[in-house]
């Protein structure tokens, strides 16, 4: 199975994906390049900022991709 179809699946089954669970389940390095490749085959894929807290209790930010249903 490729970097593309893990990302694919992994999003179907759990609504979304970001960086660290790319990282930490997928095996994946480099999820922009991944989203880039899966948007260029003609999935529709939207991102969302997310605001968080670190483990300092400081403010952070990351992306989280999603699958949009297609019409």
């Amino acid at each position: 199975m490729s970097q593309r179809e893990r990302v694919l699946e992994y999003m179907q089954m759990h609504g979304g994906v970001t960086s660290l669970e790319a990282f930490t389940n997928l095996g994946i390095v480099s999820l922009p390049r991944r989203i880039c490749d899966l948007r260029q085959q003609g999935h529709n894929i939207k991102v969302e900022r997310v605001t968080s807290r670190n483990r300092y209790g400081e403010p952070t930010h990351y992306n989280r991709y999603r699958l949009e249903e297609t019409q």
